[in-house]
């Protein structure tokens, strides 16, 4: 993504992350609050809000609903970001959309308010949603929940997935300040679901009490797995038989939460309980233990110690032990991380990434000593795929560790092995993007 407009909106990311309402508040009003002119479902969690998203999104688009899904990080491109019926924004409508903020945020500016990458992004999804009509839209939080910047709608429901450690020196270094950051999203009489246990539950309820909110928990019970494989997830919900195309035991847990979070919008019985299979059947998410068809590759953009017990469990049980190549930022749980992909994996090549955040490989190292045979420090994740793609003995490659790692495999990927990365030219739903619908 290029263009004068997207390098000035990306001049932002210098302001760095500020937890506050006002900003996006005060933008959103100089633009017209377009936020006001849809619905909203509100996702927030730690591990798997991404997927969450999607899964509704999906199941809204199978449904005839015209959808706008809002999500971050991105992979590859800013405009994975913000997608209407699972098409991305293109650059020429980013630079429009820009082009229309750009004097309110100059005066904001000018009345000393700076607003950050993140509020710029996502009052840019808003008005581009208004723009294109959306009827629902899918907006994932980007950090906590409280003071996020997406935290200024009114949904119709709110969604809270697996809360763990994570954002410690933002959100609080204890498991339940975290849940009160997380249960910021929760509006008053707003439907609420989520699948947490204790002690995150008890925090989530009690939120929900005081706000008259009615919260929705899904039990463990509820959800049995029956599949796992590279194509997605076979699993029984509350006795019904469903398939999501995304991989991993932990997508049914996602999947059964988009059902529930579904099944309490006001058009569920109109339209979308007949489509909600057809929608987790086509869903298109990238990068969530993804098996690059034609390679012995996988790509995981795993970064929590939780999501990493996960990662571990699945990989094992489809597809054995592999090498691992792993690059994470310093401010993770480098060693809970260690701990999980041991299980998995006894060869690790370590790399730095290409931001100020990335871990010191050298420390990386240190932490992995003693519980992987063999590591060794790479100076690239390029270099790290391309030793790693050497050995040549039958096993698979599991690239992980954050979704700038993430980034970096893909890039090699589409250079080494033209073709055999193919989700830019793909919509959400996994169908090719006919040319007369780029043009639109």
């Amino acid at each position: 993504m290029g263009g004068d407009m997207l390098s000035w909106l990306y001049s932002f990311v210098l302001h760095g992350i500020k937890l506050d309402l006002e900003n996006t508040k005060d933008l959103l009003s100089r633009l017209g609050d377009p936020q006001n002119e849809m619905k909203h479902i509100h996702v927030g969690g730690t591990d798997g809000k991404g997927s969450i998203s999607s899964c509704i999104a999906s199941i809204l688009i199978s449904s005839g609903v015209r959808t706008g899904l809002y999500t971050s990080p991105h992979i590859e491109e800013f405009n994975e970001r913000i997608t209407v019926n699972g098409e991305r924004i293109t650059d020429a409508e980013a630079e429009e959309i820009l082009g229309q903020m750009k004097v309110c945020v100059e005066e904001m500016e000018a009345d000393g308010k700076v607003p950050t990458f993140f509020e710029v992004s996502t009052a840019m999804a808003f008005l581009y949603f208004r723009n294109k009509g959306v009827e629902y839209a899918v907006v994932e939080v980007g950090m906590g929940g409280r003071l996020d910047s997406t935290n200024v709608i009114m949904p119709e429901v709110s969604v809270i997935g697996n809360i763990s450690m994570d954002h410690e020196e933002f959100l609080g270094d204890t498991i339940e300040k975290i849940a009160f950051e997380k249960a910021g999203i929760i509006k008053p009489c707003v439907p609420c679901v989520t699948l947490n246990g204790d002690p995150v539950f008890s925090v989530l309820k009690k939120a929900a009490a005081e706000r008259g909110a009615p919260l929705t928990r899904i039990l463990p019970q509820d959800i049995c797995i029956e599949k796992t494989s590279g194509d997605g997830t076979d699993f029984l919900y509350k006795e019904e038989r469903y398939k999501v195309s995304i991989p991993g035991s932990r997508q049914a847990d996602n999947a059964s939460m988009a059902i529930e979070a579904v099944s309490k919008l006001k058009i569920y019985g109109q339209c979308v309980r007949c489509n909600i299979k057809k929608g987790l059947r086509e869903v298109r998410w990238p990068c969530r233990l993804e098996k690059i068809r034609g390679l012995p590759i996988i790509v995981d953009v795993t970064h929590t110690t939780a999501g990493s017990e996960a990662l571990a469990e699945d990989v094992l049980s489809m597809y054995g032990k592999v090498d691992l190549v792993i690059g994470m930022l310093k401010d993770k749980d480098l060693q809970g991380m260690a701990e999980n992909l041991c299980k998995v994996a006894d060869r690790v090549l370590v790399s730095p990434l290409r931001i100020e955040r990335s871990a010191d490989p050298e420390t990386v190292k240190e932490i992995f000593a003693g519980r992987f045979q063999d590591i060794r420090v790479c100076g690239s994740v390029s270099d790290a795929m391309d030793m790693a793609m050497l050995r040549k003995d039958g096993r698979n490659i599991l690239v992980t560790g954050s979704f700038h790692t993430a980034e970096e495999a893909v890039s090699w990927i589409k250079k080494t092995y033209p073709g055999y990365w193919t989700y830019s030219q793909r919509n959400m739903t996994g169908e090719p993007i006919r040319e007369d619908r780029r043009k639109a």
